[in-house]
């Protein structure tokens, strides 16, 4: 039996929760799930005892608790070494840092205005010229991460790695939203979306019954 625990949120809204789950799945290292619904009433009682602010994912192992995605990600970089955590170059390594951790702090207008929903596709829905920055940005950085590592694989640094992990919420946001992307853009996406494992991320999503009216938009097309 695993002794790792990863504490997540509805499948179907939290993105920081994929995050290391989709690493860890990818990666095969084991773990349990615990399910916790978010902005419920019992929601801050049920995390009270992880120490993370009443948030999500937390990731407890043999005791030790610990919060936030991208220090999650870390801490399991650094104990399973062989997991591919990181890329081994470090040049690749030092970039691919670089761009989880923008991730991690921008695009405030793209988490806002395209919230992360599994359950529903749009088509022609408009989005801002704040969110379309955010875009263009992701699909810079992208671009930038496959002509400069990643030619030797089909992920942002050839082999998979946390930095996939960090975008794989906003492969379900493009493509749920109906982001236009073509070329390496494209195919990145479709490489991420064929993932087993975020393909079972999605089935589960699709099938939970609970409503955050908040993480809710509406098709403005």
């Amino acid at each position: 039996m695993p002794c790792v625990t990863l504490i997540i949120g509805n499948k179907n809204y939290s993105s920081w929760s994929l995050r290391p789950w989709i690493f860890m799945k990818t990666s095969e290292i084991p773990f349990e799930e615990k399910r916790i619904p978010l902005y419920t009433e019992m929601t801050p009682e049920l995390l009270k005892p992880y120490f993370s602010n009443a948030k999500v994912p937390v990731l407890i192992d043999s005791g030790l608790a610990i919060w936030d995605s991208l220090a999650i990600l870390e801490y399991l970089a650094e104990k399973y070494p062989d997991a591919g955590g990181w890329p081994r170059d470090k040049n690749a390594q030092a970039v691919a840092r670089s761009v989880s951790a923008e991730m991690h702090s921008s695009f405030s207008a793209l988490r806002s205005g395209l919230p992360m929903n599994c359950r529903k596709t749009f088509q022609n829905f408009i989005v801002s010229t704040e969110v379309q920055h955010d875009i263009n940005r992701i699909r810079s950085i992208w671009k930038y991460c496959k002509n400069l590592y990643g030619q030797n694989g089909p992920w942002l640094f050839g082999k998979f790695c946390i930095a996939d992990a960090m975008f794989a919420p906003v492969v379900i946001r493009f493509n749920g939203y109906g982001i236009p992307l073509d070329g390496m853009e494209k195919e990145y996406l479709l490489t991420t979306l064929a993932n087993p494992h975020l393909i079972k991320w999605i089935k589960d999503a699709q099938k939970e019954k609970e409503i955050i009216e908040m993480c809710e938009v509406h098709d403005k097309g």
